[in-house]
């Protein structure tokens, strides 16, 4: 459309709008030095109390990696947009959160320290060497009834067989406590029956059917018991159950008991630990049992312990058949060596969180593991020299037993 319609008679003059430029000629040139500029200006941040809250947050704010984390944490305190903008002269959250994430250094924290997984129980570690010992008063109160120098070789071959078949039942127990105590106690209560069988077998077999086969069954079938007390953490209950032959041991010297109370005090030193295994077996079948029963390993997973405890027995026995009294001793000191098991396998672990490198790793885990190999053969030296046993014979086997 080039031109206004007119609506009305009249002529479309009357309702133009008619737009008139001004006359650029007739205003007088504006010079610079007339023109002024309005600035308004909005007040700045307050240094000093940003100042105060960075010094309050340090802590908090050192460790963000971006900014967006401190304005998380200035909100987690509260912090409304009113008071950072009247307190702080800040427009928002974020700007704040930017302000103090650049006023405070960024610092990178160690995490916490994680418990040991591997922290020994000392006493626990103590009894138990104590415990590994403690059966043998039961033929010192026995020894003048079956002649043990005649009759030994039944309850060695006996003693081996329970060794090494306690190994094998001991390392499925503790696979089966996996899925619970009650499938770790059903292991056991099949398991244990059978070794004392075997070994009672073998024993007899090896005694040549005399007398001392009562003997033979006996110490398997407390060498079974035994084990399952042991492998469920009742070290406690089995010294109580063993409190006959401490009373026994400790009248010997002033008093001769008899054959009656020879050979009353282990049984009823047996009696106890056949007592103690019902019952602690009770509650492990008061468990929950396994969704699913559990998976079953399988049996050649626990031959390699069998075939260890078949082999540290000959070692052992072989060594006492002429240091009898070192063999004692080293009897007792698997309860320090393993707490000192405990203490490789705890500073191992803080090794590899300290190592950078596996070629670190190794170093400082060989570090570890000559430190407390070191300590047990300490242990154990003073003893052979008191016994009379030769040092490197005994040291020697130790160091084997521990490192196996």
């Amino acid at each position: 459309m080039s031109g206004p319609i007119s609506l009305e008679p009249g002529g479309a003059h009357q309702d133009t709008l008619a737009l008139r430029l001004a006359d650029t000629a007739a205003r007088p040139a504006r010079r610079a030095w007339t023109e002024t500029t309005l600035a308004l200006r909005l007040p700045g941040p307050n240094e000093q109390e940003v100042s105060r809250l960075a010094a309050e947050l340090a802590d908090r704010v050192g460790p963000a990696v971006h900014p967006y984390e401190v304005a998380a944490l200035l909100e987690a305190e509260g912090l409304s947009a009113e008071l950072i903008r009247e307190r702080y002269g800040h427009p928002n959250i974020f700007s704040l959160a930017a302000a103090l994430y650049e006023r405070v250094p960024r610092v990178f924290p160690e995490p916490a320290r994680a418990a040991d997984p591997w922290r020994p129980d000392t006493v626990r570690c103590l009894l138990r060497g104590v415990l590994f010992a403690l059966p043998g008063l039961a033929y010192l109160l026995t020894a003048p009834l079956w002649q043990p120098g005649r009759h030994a070789a039944g309850p060695i071959v006996a003693g081996i067989v329970s060794w090494a078949w306690g190994q094998a039942l001991g390392h499925r127990a503790y696979l089966r406590m996996v899925a619970g105590p009650r499938e770790a106690g059903r292991t056991l209560l099949a398991g244990a029956p059978l070794g004392a069988v075997a070994a009672t077998a073998a024993g007899a077999a090896a005694a040549g059917g005399s007398a001392v086969t009562w003997a033979v069954a006996a110490q398997s079938l407390y060498l079974a018991a035994a084990g399952i007390l042991l492998v469920l953490g009742r070290e406690r209950l089995l010294l109580a159950a063993l409190t006959p032959l401490l009373v026994g041991a400790a009248v010997l010297p002033w008093w001769e008991p008899g054959p009656l109370v020879r050979t009353a005090l282990p049984a009823l030193a047996l009696l106890a630990t056949l007592a103690a295994v019902v019952r602690v077996l009770r509650g492990t079948y008061a468990a929950p049992a396994a969704p699913d029963g559990g998976a079953r390993p399988p049996l050649r997973k626990s031959l390699p312990y069998g075939l260890f405890g078949l082999a540290a027995a000959v070692l052992v026995l072989l060594e006492g058949r002429t240091e009898p009294y070192a063999v004692i001793a080293l009897t007792v000191s698997m309860g320090p060596a393993e707490w000192l098991l405990y203490r490789f396998r705890g500073l191992s672990v803080t090794a590899l969180g300290a190592a950078s490198t596996p070629a670190g790793f190794l170093l400082r885990s060989t570090g570890v593991l000559g430190m407390c190999l070191a300590a047990y053969l300490l242990l154990l030296l003073p003893v052979a020299l008191l016994t009379g046993a030769a040092p490197a014979a005994l040291l020697l086997l130790a160091a084997t037993l521990w490192t196996a």
